[in-house]
């Protein structure tokens, strides 16, 4: 529904009804019978709307049709206490990054040499799950290096933003051509990491537009853990656990102290009582808010929005060309919503090809 859209769209950009109405121009009781799909706006209305919004009337049109609903629930990593209006806007505002980037890449050619396989968890075992995709993207046994370059290289669109909150760690969703996933750019590699392999697990497993409950959380989760930690290589390292031998296989494996404790945990490589022990230890510390060592991990930065607008550049379409064809009012709203999208900014050619390839095997 265009009404969907519009809503969808007002959310994500933070403003009340009452704000987009005296912004554009039209009565807060139009607005609402907008949305509520109780009219339809003309082409002015729409556009004007559009106009506060930072997007095109074309894009609100397209993203209220069915085949670019901007309104589908997402997967999300949160904790119980996000304000449901901070998570309702991330939400909104993945909807809409969706669409323009999707829009951006009906100009270029997007084929990834992998793709996420949809699993069902009745048939496959979180750990197998997690096992099946790494044997099928040809991953080695060892740690993770870019787990953001796998993904991309499997189709799916990694984005990156400040969520405005440190409650919310990421959100999926798998509609259209490709999954799309996000991360709040406020946490550390450590956690972007896990939240990334737990949004995988989402995607992998819930590929169904079904309502998140706490069983496809653990599920998501045990996904994760499988998948940065398998089983197989890590549990011989996971014995006689110290302060020190943690730092040591953080800075391998690239996953935070906790996570190993955790996975050491669930493998029976220490006691409850050793967990318990070291997480004294942590608290001691100050580390159950924040680890050490997060600044020594190489960082996870998603390249796939930024190699889609360096083509476009390539091919001679301008900054407020490519703005245009992404749906975004102007280069300026553009780079002020999509920060991300670095590559508005870039002029530098390049013959990249626009899926970013899998990192070196370790």
């Amino acid at each position: 529904m265009l009404g969907e859209a519009v809503r969808t769209a007002r959310i994500a950009a933070g403003l009340t009804q009452e704000h987009l109405s005296e912004q554009a121009g039209i009565t807060q009781a139009a607005i609402s019978r907008y949305e509520n799909g109780l009219r339809q706006p003309d082409e002015q209305a729409l556009e004007q709307m559009a106009g506060v919004l930072g997007v095109t009337g074309q894009l609100l049109r397209r993203a209220g049709s069915i085949e670019g609903s901007a309104a589908v629930d997402a997967h999300m990593r949160r904790r119980a206490t996000a304000p449901a209006k901070a998570w309702r806007r991330v939400e909104a505002q993945l909807n809409i990054l969706r669409v323009h980037l999707n829009q951006l890449l009906e100009e270029v050619d997007f084929d990834p040499p992998n793709t996420a396989p949809s699993l069902d968890p009745m048939d496959y075992p979180p750990a197998d799950a997690a096992a099946l995709t790494r044997a099928k993207w040809r991953m080695t046994i060892g740690p993770v290096r870019s787990i953001t370059g796998w993904m991309e290289a499997a189709g799916c669109l990694v984005m990156e933003w400040d969520f405005g909150t440190p409650r919310i760690d990421g959100m999926s969703q798998w509609v259209d051509d490709h999954p799309v996933l996000a991360v709040n750019s406020r946490m550390p590699t450590d956690r972007k990491r896990l939240t990334l392999a737990h949004e995988l697990g989402h995607i992998v497993m819930h590929s169904e537009p079904v309502h998140l409950d706490k069983a496809m959380e653990r599920e998501a989760t045990d996904f994760a853990a499988e998948f940065l930690m398998p089983a197989a290589a890590i549990e011989p390292e996971l014995h006689n656990l110290t302060l020190g031998r943690l730092s040591d296989l953080k800075r391998k494996w690239m996953v935070s102290m906790a996570a190993l404790i955790e996975r050491a945990h669930k493998l029976e490589t220490i006691t409850p009582a050793k967990r318990t022990s070291l997480y004294k230890m942590f608290s001691a510390r100050g580390w159950r808010k924040r680890e050490p060592l997060g600044e020594q991990l190489p960082p996870e930065m998603p390249r796939i929005p930024s190699l889609i607008v360096e083509r476009l550049h390539r091919l001679g379409y301008t900054t407020g060309q490519i703005a245009g064809l992404g749906g975004f009012a102007d280069a300026e709203r553009a780079a002020e919503v999509l920060p991300l999208v670095q590559g508005l900014r870039v002029v530098r050619l390049s013959k990249r090809p626009i899926w970013s390839s899998p990192p070196p095997i370790p």
